[in-house]
């Protein structure tokens, strides 16, 4: 080969390096894609709240720990379910009960690419690059990556076995691991509790001006117990008669004599 013809080759050489990379999307690889899914795993968060305020679009709910949570501009498309209806942001009233449910659902997924090109070797530069003879006839450069093996004639060579003719078929399989995360959100409420009313079969005691203190308790004096006389008490009185008795007499003695006289 004359050095006029090794330039000229060399020449050819990178203009197909050239084409390659301008042509880079018309390359004649083929690309098969799938994607495998794994175990779903879900997380349930649950807030509640009670309704404090609505200001226009403006909604304050007063949560579970005391807070006070503001959600500006709630659009009108926004629904919550009350009793099997669909309540707008107008609609909610102060006292009313919201439970928020966010299910997120996490998915692995191994994404596997699998880029397969075939053609004849037109020139190798190991382990470096390698520039191809396509099924429509245009040359196009590759970049050999490391540890890659080609397929010649049933046969496994590294880039160090290609020579210029053969005729190669070269795999690459890509797998990236990914996560795909989806979230689903709900509003439900409960309509605010009023006080309950009393019975309509039990009295109801109503106050007749100011209330007036109870009469205070008199106590109420004893009857005086009765005496049963006793032996004692018989005797003082006969006792008793006969001294009034002996005095009557001595009496009428004393006014007969001085009549007498």
């Amino acid at each position: 080969m004359t050095l006029r013809d090794s330039w000229m080759k060399n020449a050819l050489m990178l203009a197909a390096g050239t084409l390659c990379l301008v042509m880079g999307g018309r390359a004649q690889v083929e690309t098969k894609t799938t994607t495998k899914a794994g175990q779903s795993s879900q997380e349930v968060q649950v807030d509640r709240g009670e309704v404090v305020a609505v200001e226009g679009n403006d909604l304050f709910v007063k949560m579970e720990d005391g807070s006070i949570r503001h959600f500006p501009n709630v659009p009108e498309s926004a629904k919550v379910t009350v009793d099997d209806k669909k309540l707008g942001i107008h609609d909610l009233k102060p006292g009313m009960t919201l439970q928020r449910t966010i299910t997120t659902t996490t998915t692995p997924q191994t994404v596997t690419t699998v880029q397969t090109v075939t053609g004849k070797v037109w020139h190798v530069t190991p382990p470096i690059s390698v520039i191809l003879t396509l099924e429509d006839g245009t040359n196009q450069s590759f970049k050999i990556p490391k540890d890659q093996r080609f397929s010649v004639d049933g046969q496994m060579v590294d880039a160090f076995g290609l020579k210029e003719g053969m005729r190669i078929t070269a795999t690459k399989i890509v797998e990236v691991p990914i996560s795909v995360t989806t979230q689903q959100k709900s509003v439900s409420g409960t309509m605010s509790t009023p006080p309950p009313s009393p019975p309509t079969d039990v009295p109801v005691l109503i106050a007749d001006g100011e209330p007036k203190a109870p009469p205070e308790a008199t106590e109420t004096p004893a009857a005086p117990a009765r005496t049963v006389p006793t032996a004692g008490s018989y005797l003082a009185l006969i006792g008793l008669v006969v001294l009034l008795l002996l005095i009557i007499w001595f009496a009428t003695r004393f006014m007969r004599r001085k009549t007498r006289l």
